[in-house]
């Protein structure tokens, strides 16, 4: 799976991770992510993040 970098703070999306503090579990696709998702750092949404 692909891990997804936020264009704001760079934070990485690690699917073999997920986010724990979201609540999200590991083995998650980005692309599988709640359409409102933000990043866990700086509140951006799915559109500021990148492939890595």
């Amino acid at each position: 799976m692909d891990r997804f970098t936020c264009t704001i703070c760079g934070h990485v999306y690690d699917p073999a991770q997920g986010e724990p503090g979201q609540n999200i579990p590991a083995g998650i696709p980005f692309e599988k992510l709640p359409a409102d998702w933000s990043c866990p750092v700086c509140f951006s949404g799915k559109d500021k993040f990148e492939k890595v």
